[in-house]
């Protein structure tokens, strides 16, 4: 407490590192969510969109308010007409021809009833009156003649019940025409005929006379169109509307919002469609403000943060940095002893301390690791013995007997360059080519001893010249096949060695054509190089040239080339036996 007490009064003290993050970014975050969250959905978005659907949905209710008032006015014309009694007088005998002076009479005085029920104002395009069987007998413009028949009408058993029950029938015709339709009936519930008024297309046109932006329709109960604002699409709206059976409401597709009213007087629906692009016109513009004060919010919380953290942050990117450099040959960085945090003060020292004793463990690590390394190769060399040679001399020693001082002098020359290459450096690593030379003394020193009955061959690319062995890897192999692989086999024995180099691998195969080996003899081979650790460990046993020999031979090459060594030992298929040594490196030098 006296140390926080002194720090305050110099006015030394200074907030932990998390705390001035969490109080920055914690300060800045409430105030940009805060500001956006009240103003764009308390403020604009939610009341403007609800005002936007009751107007859409008020003016569904006006327009079809409106037709109402239309279809209402035909019903009390043709009230009107049937309030005359003369209209049942006159069409008491409807069968008459029309072309008889009794047909004309009647024409004449249904007219004249059409006449004053309709009176001097015409909101209608024409009426026609109609026999019991739809074919027309009147037109109030004289045009009977080309009015159409109400026989299909008649035959549709959907209007059955309007006409039972004294209602009226709304139907579009064939011409696009829209009629109102009822049946002229006494009160008795006798059936006179049928009056038809065609209905103006102008008065039906004049409810969908709206602003650009938003298109009407108006639609029957059949789905049929009766009229929309867009005189081109009449036939087929623009979008596909849904055909409600009663009340109002809202929906959106894809692109508009689409108002609705169903009308139980006509049975019509009407649609308001609005783009949705016009309806959130007002709240994309208040969005884009939004966008806007919120992008300079942030811009200038970038800016205070970046200058903040700038100077807050820097110890710990230098530091980091230093870090990312550290490998085992510079563990010496020094790091900038000038933080500007206290934290950072003790990590910095920490840190320091830290790479001084790691710094130390590691070089002696390095130094033990490669005493180890060399001490274990070491080993697993001396193990490799060189059982040929007591075979090669007691071959020298048959063809001196024999008196055949030529080849006396040739195989003891061949056993001194094989002796020299054993002897010399063993420890050293040499390259392919140099194991293959002393592949063939071997192989030419063994020869003497099976003449004919030995084949071997040697291919080599020119180019793996440059790859590096321990020594003694090769001809352990081929001396494993000689003594072992040709016990049960016939002769010729044949050896083949191949060396290929590929695109950052190299790989050699020795094969040879004897009996091969047993499945659990590979097993076991391939379970003592595993068991062995790739090297790291002894073998359990002391190593010949028989199995353990391999293994031997495989742990000194994982010695050196570590995991980037594949060992596989499998037998030949096919018509000629034997099996085949197979071990593929890679050319990386990170060699120990």
């Amino acid at each position: 407490m006296s140390a926080l007490r002194s720090k305050l009064r110099g006015g030394k003290f200074q907030a932990s590192l998390q705390t001035k993050f969490l109080l920055t970014f914690i300060l800045l975050l409430v105030f940009v969510l805060g500001c956006f969250l009240v103003y764009v959905n308390w403020f604009v978005i939610h009341p403007l969109k609800e005002k936007t659907e009751s107007e859409k949905q008020a003016m569904a209710v006006k327009i079809s308010s409106q037709l109402d008032i239309y279809i209402n006015s035909q019903s009390q014309l043709t009230q009107r007409i049937l309030s005359n009694k003369d209209i049942f007088i006159s069409m008491s005998d409807q069968y008459r021809p029309s072309a008889t002076i009794e047909g004309l009479t009647r024409s004449r005085k249904l007219k004249e009833i059409m006449f004053q029920a309709i009176g001097p104002s015409l909101n209608i395009r024409d009426m026609v009156i109609y026999d019991t069987r739809g074919k027309a007998i009147a037109s109030y413009t004289d045009y009977e003649s080309f009015a159409p028949s109400l026989e299909p009408l008649l035959k549709d058993t959907r209007y059955t019940e309007p006409w039972s029950r004294s209602s009226y029938v709304l139907t579009k015709e064939l011409s696009g025409d829209v009629s109102f339709i009822r049946a002229i009936m006494d009160v008795n519930g006798e059936l006179f005929g049928y009056m038809s008024i065609e209905l103006n297309p102008a008065y039906l046109q004049m409810p969908t006379e709206v602003s650009t932006d938003e298109e009407v329709i108006i639609m029957d109960q059949y789905g049929l169109i009766i009229a929309t604002s867009r005189q081109d699409e009449a036939d087929s709206p623009s979008i596909e509307l849904s055909r409600p059976v009663e009340g109002s409401g809202m929906y959106i597709d894809s692109d508009n919002y689409i108002a609705y009213y169903h009308s139980d007087y006509t049975g019509w629906t009407s649609y308001v469609v609005t783009p949705s692009k016009s309806v959130l016109g007002p709240v994309n513009s208040v969005q884009k403000i939004s966008v806007l004060l919120i992008s300079a919010l942030l811009l200038f919380s970038f800016v205070y943060i970046y200058l903040s953290a700038k100077n807050l942050l820097l110890p710990i990117r230098r530091l980091r940095s230093q870090i990312l450099r550290i490998n085992y040959s510079n563990l010496n960085v020094r790091m900038d002893s000038r933080p500007h945090n206290n934290e950072l003060i003790q990590l910095n020292e920490a840190f320091q301390e830290l790479m001084e004793r790691l710094q130390l463990s590691i070089e002696r690590e390095k130094l033990a690791l490669h005493e180890e390394v060399k001490a274990r190769n070491s080993a697993l060399q001396a193990q490799i013995a060189p059982h040929f040679i007591h075979n090669v001399l007691y071959l020298i020693s048959i063809a001196s007997q024999e008196g055949k001082s030529d080849v006396v002098s040739s195989m003891c020359k061949q056993l001194s360059d094989s002796l020299r290459y054993i002897v010399s450096s063993p420890y050293e690593h040499v390259t392919v080519m140099d194991e293959l030379e002393h592949t063939k003394h071997y192989l030419s020193l063994v020869q003497q001893n099976y003449e004919s009955d030995l084949e071997w061959e040697i291919e080599a690319d020119p180019s793996v010249s440059a790859i590096e062995l321990p020594r003694l890897v090769i001809q352990p192999f081929v001396e494993n096949c000689i003594e072992h692989a040709f016990e049960n086999t016939d002769p010729p024995w044949r050896i083949q060695i191949r060396v290929r180099l590929y695109t950052g691998i190299w790989a050699i195969e020795i094969s040879d054509n004897g009996e091969g080996f047993h499945e659990d003899k590979i097993k076991d081979i391939l379970d003592n190089i595993y068991a062995s650790d790739s090297g790291a460990q002894e073998p359990p046993r002391t190593s010949g040239i028989g199995n353990m020999g391999i293994v031997n031979t495989v742990n000194r090459l994982k010695l050196m080339y570590k995991n980037r060594l594949f060992f596989n030992v499998y037998n030949n298929s096919g018509e000629e036996k034997g099996a085949t040594i197979q071990i593929i490196g890679s050319l990386t030098k990170d060699f120990y």
